[in-house]
């Protein structure tokens, strides 16, 4: 499975361990952004590139760390909602504020976070969430890719091994700006997008031990 675009936040919020807080808020609704190089931890840490945004430069540390795996692990629970949320977070982990930002912006350009930030539920908001799929030839595969990514109604965008090999999601205000974004993407590249509009929603807390 490689990633081609970074994710943006269209996941429902999901309970997850018991708050520890300061002001006595924390956000169960929180995205670590765990990318297939976390997922996998090969024993060399490589990172996948994304399709159509070139490959990620040689790292020249070993990532994820110890202290990378313990954030990580520790923020796909949720995230404290405070004035400085960063500095509790640290002390939760036995870190100073200052090496978890840095810890944190050193895995999201190394590529092995893809995103970190809160995650919004769509449909709460007022808007909508439609997964979509297309079946393209490998010939024409990453220009299509290029063309889908145009949309910013676009999230969640994968490559997959089956008939229909490019899914992604539509995210927007309104169910019709979404069919709007889909039947672009059908007049430029000339493929059909199959929808697959939710009937029922499960929830499961996935969690990605680093």
């Amino acid at each position: 499975m490689t990633r081609i675009r970074k994710q943006r936040a269209v996941k429902p919020a999901t309970a997850s361990r018991p708050p520890v807080v300061c002001g006595g808020e924390r956000t169960t609704s929180f995205d670590a952004g765990v990318s297939d190089s976390v997922r996998k931890l090969t024993t060399s840490h490589e990172t996948r590139p994304r399709i159509g945004e070139g490959q990620i430069a040689a790292q020249q540390e070993t990532l994820p760390n110890e202290i990378d795996r313990r954030l990580i692990n520790a923020f796909q629970g949720g995230f404290p909602i405070c004035e400085r949320p960063f500095q509790v977070a640290a002390s939760a982990l036995n870190l100073d504020e200052e090496t978890l930002i840095a810890r944190i912006d050193a895995l999201l350009k190394a590529g092995v976070l893809t995103r970190f930030g809160p995650l919004f539920n769509a449909e709460r908001m007022g808007g909508v969430n439609i997964l979509a799929a297309m079946s393209l030839p490998q010939s024409e595969f990453e220009q299509v890719v290029k063309l889908v990514n145009l949309q910013p109604e676009i999230a969640h965008n994968y490559r997959r091994e089956h008939a229909l090999n490019l899914w992604f999601v539509g995210a927007a205000e309104t169910p019709e700006k979404v069919e709007a974004a889909f039947a672009h993407i059908e007049s430029v590249t000339g493929y059909p997008v199959y929808r697959f509009p939710k009937q029922h929603e499960f929830f499961v807390e996935l969690k990605l031990e680093a």
